[in-house]
């Protein structure tokens, strides 16, 4: 029986990292628009409502929906690349939703 609850919360456990390690990659996916100054609006245009679609795809509800919407916004506005919106929605979904 003891085993069976440690293997639930190791899953549970590595689908949390499993997670923030996806969403590191697309977060840095998004900024790399930075390092071809000339080509980033471009790209950033085509990124932006995959990252939508994405982050509202990894997160159910209502996180997922406005963290969608969040994450479009921040990759079509210029100069918001900087800003790691599948991380913070992360940290949001499993440590300050967790809360209350």
């Amino acid at each position: 029986m003891s085993q069976e609850v440690q293997v639930q919360t190791n899953t549970k456990s590595d689908h949390k990292i499993a997670k923030l390690i996806i969403g590191i990659i697309l977060d840095l996916i998004g900024m790399l628009s930075y390092a071809i100054p000339v080509v980033a609006e471009a790209t950033d245009i085509i990124w932006a409502p995959i990252a939508g679609f994405v982050l509202a795809m990894m997160y159910k509800g209502s996180v997922g929906k406005i963290g969608g919407i969040v994450a479009f916004i921040e990759e079509i506005v210029p100069g918001l690349d900087f800003i790691p919106t599948f991380t913070l929605t992360w940290f949001y979904e499993f440590y300050i939703a967790k809360r209350n």
